[in-house]
């Protein structure tokens, strides 16, 4: 049976130019906290190929919280197939960098994830001070202040990495979606539902062998690049640098890291000094920031799911569960229990079938992305 879904073709503004359903194979991943991807494989002589191009919109079906833009295209002499690739509509926030207020050296947020999170957006993609840096299709609706209390500062950072990092702290997921009736791309705050076996509210959600839901699983817990010990250290030199230390644990069970905040100013930007208590809690959210999303235990279930007609033994997918959900995955033979947020959905679309993945929990950090945490770790010595 031929299960894949129709695609639809629009420009930047989302004019539409052509609808699309016979393909190879389409590829579609979502992620809660950061930017997911897509590729579409399509023979060159297959109709409307000419429209597909760098920059193209491709719709899945009518859902518009399923955007990709096309950033790269390859074709081989092997079957003539052109292989088209790019991240989902929220890859558009990695355009742009934080640049800082003019005359200050970071720019500094109080409050609320979800406020801290459109703030950057608003100063760096709506209503930046150089006009040239707008995009005009991005909007974004009132806050709502969800989400813990967050103190940030942003210098000169990807705008994607910087709203990742929020979310993680927070355990807030992030959208960016067209709206039809505006026709704009608008970002929005997800939160996901607790779908687990140890709430009441919501009917629960369990993923397991057991329930012949689930095709295959494979379990990761890693305490690799776990650390719950973080001395914290700011502006300064040698013996003067201040140092805040972070964890309470002792003996084999201590795990320390160093977290170098320089960035973290002890003098206003006219030289007037900060108080100290304030910059003794600057330090300290820093450290828990970086604690939180960059030196935790890596609990992960990546599993293929068995999806009849795209649900789940009677839970489908998108209606009774759906990416940063919090559901409960289970392996009884391998004693393995846990309650776990979805995090990536990946939809797989070919003539054989539909394919569903997922993955529960912060996936294992990558040999790239553990040396990117490295470069961050310098960045601030490099600003000096």
């Amino acid at each position: 049976m031929n299960q894949r879904k129709s695609i639809r073709l629009f420009d930047r503004d989302f004019n539409f130019l052509a609808e699309i359903d016979d393909y190879e194979s389409l590829q579609f991943t979502r992620r809660f906290y950061s930017v997911g991807e897509f590729e579409l494989r399509i023979n060159a002589a297959k109709k409307h190929v000419g429209l597909i191009d760098k920059g193209i919109l491709v719709v899945l079906g009518n859902q518009f919280h399923k955007v990709g833009i096309i950033k790269a295209r390859s074709i081989s002499l092997d079957g003539e197939q052109w292989v088209f690739q790019g991240p989902t509509l929220k890859g558009v926030m990695g355009q742009r960098i934080t640049v800082p207020p003019v005359g200050l050296a970071y720019d500094v947020f109080k409050g609320s994830a979800e406020s801290a999170m459109k703030h950057y957006i608003n100063a760096n993609v709506i209503n930046p001070v150089d006009i040239k840096r707008k995009i005009t299709q991005v909007s974004t609706i009132a806050t709502s202040n969800r989400g813990s209390l967050v103190n940030w500062q942003s210098r000169f950072k990807v705008l994607s990495d910087e709203l990742q990092g929020i979310a993680e702290t927070a355990e807030l997921g992030w959208e960016v979606f067209f709206d039809p009736v505006t026709r704009t791309w608008l970002f929005d705050i997800v939160q996901g539902i607790d779908r687990s076996i140890n709430q009441t509210i919501n009917p629960p959600v369990v993923f397991s062998p057991d329930f012949r839901n689930v095709k295959s699983q494979e379990y990761t817990d890693s305490d690799l690049n776990y650390r719950n010990v973080g001395y914290v250290a700011g502006d300064g030199e040698g013996e003067d640098r201040r140092v805040v230390k972070l964890g309470t644990a002792s003996g084999m069970d201590r795990l320390e890291t160093f977290i170098d905040a320089r960035d973290i100013q002890e003098t206003a930007e006219d030289d007037t000094p900060i108080p100290e208590a304030e910059i003794v809690a600057n330090l300290t959210d820093r450290g828990n920031q970086k604690l939180i999303t960059e030196f935790t235990n890596q609990s992960t279930f990546e599993s293929q799911l068995l999806v009849p007609e795209m649900a789940t033994n009677n839970m489908a997918y998108e209606e009774d569960w759906n990416l940063g959900d919090i559901v409960t995955v289970q392996n009884r033979k391998w004693g393995v229990t846990l309650d776990s947020r979805i995090t990536e959905t990946k939809e797989t679309y070919e003539p054989g079938g539909f394919q569903l993945e997922a993955v529960f929990g912060k996936d294992q950090p990558t040999f790239i992305s553990l040396i990117k945490q490295q470069f961050r770790q310098l960045e601030g010595e490099v600003k000096k």
